[in-house]
C-alpha cells in the first residue's frame, strides 16, 4: 500500500481555503440571527412595559377628564 503525501499536503489546504470560512461566515450569521431575536426576559420585560403604559395611558386620560371638568380652560394656560 503506497501512502501518497501529494494528498496528505491536499486535504488540509482544502479545509482552509474551503471549509473553514464556509464555516466561519455561517457560525458568525447564525449567531447574528440569535442575538436579532428577544429572549424571554426580554419578551416578558417588554410584556410588562407596555401593559404598564396602557394602564398610564388611562391615568393620564382619566386626569384630563377630571381637569376638564373641574378646571375648564386649562389646557390653554401657559
Amino acid at each position: 500500500m503506497e501512502f501518497d503525501t501529494n494528498l496528505l499536503l491536499a486535504l488540509p489546504i482544502v479545509f482552509m481555503v474551503i471549509v473553514a470560512p464556509l464555516w466561519l461566515v455561517l457560525h458568525y450569521l447564525s449567531k447574528a440571527r440569535a442575538a436579532k431575536n428577544l429572549s424571554k426576559a426580554d419578551e416578558e420585560t417588554l410584556a410588562d412595559l407596555w401593559t404598564l403604559s396602557e394602564k398610564l395611558e388611562r391615568r393620564i386620560e382619566s386626569l384630563e377628564i377630571i381637569l376638564d371638568r373641574e378646571a375648564p380652560g386649562w389646557r390653554n394656560r401657559q
